[in-house]
């Protein structure tokens, strides 16, 4: 009997402080959801210690929820692609609660730069406060930028780095400007378009359905608004001339991840994969003119299949025409060496996470 007594102690001891460490480790835990142009991302990451900013990123997956699609000409969004999304952060918020326990006010809720340039962004917010009670933050392309540069590019890297991530809605990137007395301010760099902008763009010029799914008209509209295009990269590198004095260029987004997945036949594992602008341009060619390629090789590759599966070949030329303009718009860009960071996916909403859960003040 004393044994039986003194096992079921010690399972009531082992089984508290079982319970006891695992409160304590969820407090650590957060969760970030943004309602991007093109999908829903979510990251959880632990954060071990706000002050240090100390997180280990635990889990990340996107959803392929775009909330821009069927956009309107006045750049209002679905109210069919509004409840989609809200839907799917909802579906996802529930999960992290039941999953891993989080407390609400652990995970937040951000909408990208692009969505937030929406007629109707009002309509989106209000549709996932109803029915997730929280309310969800925009956030400016500026604060995006620094964000992703902070997340992406290694402090080391800072001072020769430039920055550009070819978002759905709009591409956006910056550097960082260093005075003589050793001040660094950061430089935003900002252009209103993107894959999924730049396609509507051309579909609403298109003036039949029929127009819409003939990839060639489809390239002649884009080959007579790349002028526009060229004049607003040419102008957002002008406005700080501090593109000629960077000797690297650092790209991320799903115009570059879709890039290096087709062209290269694999999914980079590299953090920072090197990147020569003739491929780029080989890409586009084989883009337009061979697209068979590309759809042959996603039934082998999976890598390839969800590239497909996230873009049309309409998505993949307007992106990559994005992508060719502004390294071309690059000054002395023959000296530079070219990157693709894979993280960038990620990286900035990892950033606002880790950044919203100082404001929490919980001290572990």
């Amino acid at each position: 009997m004393k044994n039986s007594i003194c096992h079921t102690n010690l399972f009531t001891l082992m089984f508290c402080v079982l319970c006891l460490f695992q409160s304590f480790g969820q407090k650590g835990l957060y969760a970030g959801i943004e309602i991007g142009s093109k999908g829903i991302k979510i990251a959880l990451i632990d954060v071990k210690s706000i002050k240090r900013g100390d997180y280990l990123i635990l889990k990340n997956w996107i959803e392929n929820v775009g909330v821009t699609y069927n956009t309107s000409q006045d750049g209002s969004l679905a109210k069919k692609e509004i409840n989609r999304a809200a839907a799917t952060v909802s579906e996802n918020l529930t999960m992290l609660k039941n999953s891993f326990r989080l407390k609400k006010e652990n995970v937040f809720i951000v909408v990208s730069s692009g969505v937030a340039k929406a007629r109707n962004v009002k309509d989106l917010l209000d549709t996932i406060k109803s029915i997730t009670t929280i309310t969800p933050d925009v956030i400016t392309a500026e604060d995006e930028a620094k964000m992703l540069f902070k997340g992406l590019i290694p402090p080391a890297e800072y001072k020769d780095a430039i920055l550009l991530d070819i978002g759905g809605g709009n591409t956006k990137g910056g550097c960082l400007y260093i005075s003589d007395a050793d001040k660094s301010k950061f430089i935003t760099l900002k252009l209103d378009y993107g894959t999924i902008k730049l396609t509507e763009i051309i579909d609403h010029m298109l003036l039949s359905e029929r127009n819409r799914n003939d990839i060639e008209e489809f390239e002649n509209k884009l080959f007579e608004y790349d002028p526009i295009l060229r004049e607003n990269i040419e102008k957002m590198f002008s406005e700080n001339g501090l593109s000629a004095k960077k000797t690297k260029i650092f790209l991320s987004g799903g115009a570059v991840w879709a890039f290096t997945t087709l062209y290269y036949g694999t999914e980079s594992r590299e953090s920072f994969l090197p990147l020569q602008l003739e491929d780029i341009i080989n890409y586009d060619a084989v883009l337009r003119n061979n697209f068979s390629r590309y759809k042959n090789l996603a039934v082998t590759d999976p890598n390839a299949a969800k590239v497909l599966n996230t873009y049309d070949q309409k998505h993949l030329i307007a992106a990559n025409n994005i992508l060719l303009d502004c390294l071309e718009a690059v000054d002395g860009l023959k000296s530079k060496q070219i990157y693709f960071s894979a993280n960038g996916h990620i990286a900035w909403l990892v950033c606002y996470v880790a950044e919203r859960s100082r404001k929490n003040k919980i001290v572990f």
